[in-house]
């Protein structure tokens, strides 16, 4: 699993306070955890903690029992988090499609043969076995971002940050996106970190933490954590359109239950208040 303690982190010591202030978190095998947070919370300066892009200031990042503080480990921290940021174009580095999804395991000294196996099997998972001999320039923003994650799922980590892997995507790469995320995560039981700003993606996850000035103000599954509506709006989040919904019913009156994420579930329930009252 993954463990942080009192992590701490800042950038300049003499300007800014701390972006991370007493992070504690666990992150267990196979789960699918997003964090939210708005510009300035810390969320993907926790990301770059997690395979020692950056260090802690304080406390610690443990990996499977491994210490991301003493450089020795970087290695095999590397080799089991995998990371894919925001615009895929700064992570495609080859002309051909499968060359490029190869390039990690052939810097991890990986056999030929395996190395096949590899990029046939991340291919296939991320839906891209049809573009393996295409010029990534050609593809669309969404199709870049499967080849990118294909990238990392050929090193074989057991662990995947994706640190706003959907921001400059338009709906439709999103879309594409995220069912490979959630495939990954449920079919190949890879652990998932989501850093993102989309309440929709969030909302898909086991679970949710949410940062505030370098600090976990919340952490719990979706429908509870969406349920402070309050709070998040408070610290500049929105909520998914279905539990906004609800909460603004509440407030007018109407009895029903505000934690709800499915939009039948949500509709069922609104037939049922209102058949109350």
């Amino acid at each position: 699993m993954i463990e942080t303690k009192n992590l701490k982190f800042r950038y300049d010591e003499e300007k800014l306070g701390l972006v991370l202030d007493d992070i504690n978190l666990t992150i267990k095998d196979g789960e699918f955890v997003a964090v939210l947070g708005h510009n300035g919370s810390g969320k993907s300066t926790f990301a770059k903690q997690l395979n020692a892009v950056l260090m802690p200031l304080g406390g610690s990042v443990c990996i499977d029992g491994i210490y991301t503080s003493d450089e020795k480990n970087l290695w095999d921290i590397r080799s089991k988090v995998g990371m894919v940021f925001q615009n895929p174009d700064n992570q495609i580095i080859a002309s051909v499609v499968e060359e490029d999804v190869a390039f990690g395991p052939e810097n991890l000294g990986i056999a030929p043969d395996e190395i096949r196996k590899r990029v046939d099997f991340a291919l296939k998972a991320v839906d891209m076995e049809k573009h393996r001999g295409a010029a990534p320039h050609n593809l669309s923003g969404g199709q870049k971002q499967r080849i990118s994650i294909a990238g990392i799922i050929a090193m074989m980590p057991k662990y995947i940050v994706l640190d706003e892997p959907t921001a400059m995507l338009d709906p439709k790469g999103r879309k594409e996106v995220m069912e490979t995320i959630k495939f990954l995560n449920r079919e190949h039981k890879i652990t998932v970190i989501l850093i993102t700003h989309y309440m929709e993606e969030a909302a898909k996850a086991d679970r949710v933490v949410v940062m505030e000035k370098g600090k976990v103000i919340v952490d719990d599954t979706p429908e509870m954590a969406f349920a402070n509506v309050a709070l998040l709006k408070d610290v500049g989040l929105d909520v998914p359109q279905v539990t906004d919904l609800m909460y603004r019913l509440r407030g007018s009156g109407i009895n029903v239950h505000h934690n709800l994420l499915d939009e039948k579930a949500c509709a069922d329930e609104i037939v049922r208040a209102l058949e109350e009252k």
